[in-house]
Formats: C-alpha cells, structure tokens, sequence
C-alpha cells in the first residue's frame, strides 16, 4: 500500500493525538508518564543528534509514526538526515546503496536483497523515502549468520572470520557487560524452548547486534548529520543496548529514544513502561498487527 494513502487512513482514524472521537487508538507520553503532543516530541527529537526508534515489528502504528517522524525530521534538518535500520545488515550495504542510486532497478533490489516478510508494508516505504530524497540508508545489523556464530561459540569465535566477514561487524574485541539489566534478564529467561540460564551466549547474539548497530550509526555520523534508526525496542528500551554502546563510541552524542507498547488502556502510562525512552507511544492492545 502506498504510505501516503495509509497515513491519510490512519490520521482520519487517529488523528495526531492519536485519540478520535469516541476511541483512543494511542497516545505519546514523555518518560516521566505525561502526556505530549506529536509537535512537541519533534521539537525535541529535533536537537538530538541520533533518534533511536523502537518499533513493536508488526505495529502498524509503529510503522505510521516512523513514517511521520522521519517526515517531519526531514522538513527539519533536509539531506543532513540519515536513516538506517536493523531490517538491513551490513553486508547488504552495497546492493542497498545501489538501489539507491538508481543502478539496480526495484524488482531487481528485492529479489536480490534479503528482506524481511513485512518488507513491502512497512520498511519499503522508509527506504523509498530515503531514494526519493536523497538520504543515505544505513544496513546497520550484523549478518545474521555471524549473530548465530556468537550464539554458538561466544564473541571469541568472531575471530575466525575472514577480514571482508569482519568489516560487517562492529570491531573486535566487543565491550560486553553482562550486567547490564536487559542482557541479564534474557539469562533469566533463557531462550526459545530452553531452561533459563541454558546459554551464557544467548545475551552476548543480542549485544554483537547492539554493538554492531551503534557502530555502523557512528560510522555514518558527521558533524553535520542527524541519524534516525529504527530498531526493535527491545535493542533501545531503558537506555540500554545500541545507546549503551554509542554512548561509548562517542559520549557527546545527543540521543533520544522512542519506544512502543501496547496496553489495554491508552490514556495513562502503566508504571511498567514510565521510563523505558524518553517518548512512549502507547497502543491499544485490540489493534490488529500488520502481520
């Protein structure tokens, strides 16, 4: 779907408020539980020099407001703006800047590229934003085979790849700190079908994707660039994982975060989610996913 035709939709639905006349679809809320208006998350967003956008995948909201916010940003700061997104890794650079350019045609792009399922609904739209302005777009994740070869043997066995596999990742050795509260709690958890504590890598495949993304942000960053990504939230929540490690690339950098939730209640912000970005935006649960 075109996605000027479905933010038409969707703000006729919602409004910029995001509350019609009779139901509340969603809601912004800063860090501290208030409630803000659309205008004034842009006027901050504005002075920061990296945005970090935590999306819900299959949110369609989500999926709307970066639209939005990418818009809006670029009515501010034009081809300073810099987009790039987990959706894409890093090897895909190329092919991406390629496609860009005009040298690959779209067919040709998308059968070439590995794309996620919900690639043409909600990413497509980004990435033709970037072409149709003229903005860089950033493959910023780790190949995910290389995430896999951290699950299996820890960060040492990045060591073996070859210096070409080396350059799609952040540099070794990776600073890891176990102890940060999100990497600690996927130990808790466990992963997929596993007993918690089942394998110490499982947080470590997280943060080379955190580590990788906020290299490859810094690596396009200029003095006169203002970079938003977009990412799952669990990668930016509580100012932790790619902010954790841009704040060690570089501690200067202005960042703000966003990210998304679902409650059954839109209109205040659950003390579980006060804190988790410097904006929140609040969903209903009853939305339908995109997928």
């Amino acid at each position: 779907m075109n996605m000027k035709y479905l933010s038409m939709i969707l703000f006729a639905l919602f409004s910029l408020n995001g509350v019609s006349q009779d139901m509340p679809v969603y809601e912004i809320f800063d860090k501290n539980g208030e409630s803000v208006t659309y205008e004034a998350m842009i006027q901050s967003l504005e002075l920061a020099d990296v945005t970090l956008f935590g999306e819900l995948h299959n949110n369609p909201v989500s999926h709307w407001m970066e639209y939005e916010v990418t818009a809006s940003l670029h009515e501010k700061h034009g081809e300073n703006l810099v987009l790039g997104a987990e959706m894409f890794e890093a090897d895909q650079q190329v092919l991406l800047d390629e496609y860009l350019n005009g040298l690959v045609s779209e067919d040709k792009f998308e059968a070439d590229a590995r794309l996620w399922p919900n690639y043409k609904t909600d990413y497509k739209p980004l990435l033709n934003f970037a072409k149709e302005n003229g903005l860089q777009f950033v493959a910023a994740n780790i190949p995910r085979r290389y995430a896999s070869v951290v699950f299996k043997g820890g960060f040492e066995a990045l060591e073996a790849l070859s210096d070409i596999a080396k350059s799609a990742i952040a540099p070794l050795p990776v600073k890891y700190d176990p102890e940060l509260p999100g990497y600690a709690a996927m130990m808790k958890m466990g992963g997929r079908g596993m007993p918690a504590h089942a394998n110490p890598n499982l947080p470590k495949a997280q943060a080379i994707k955190d580590a990788t993304m906020a290299h490859f942000i810094a690596k396009y960053m200029t003095d006169e660039s203002k970079f938003i990504h977009y990412n799952g939230a669990y990668h930016s929540d509580n100012y932790e994982g790619i902010m954790w490690y841009l704040q060690k690339l570089n501690p200067d950098y202005q960042i703000k975060t966003i990210s998304t939730v679902v409650q059954s209640d839109v209109t205040i912000l659950e003390e579980s989610n006060t804190g988790v970005a410097d904006f929140i935006i609040v969903v209903d649960e009853n939305l339908t996913g995109s997928y």
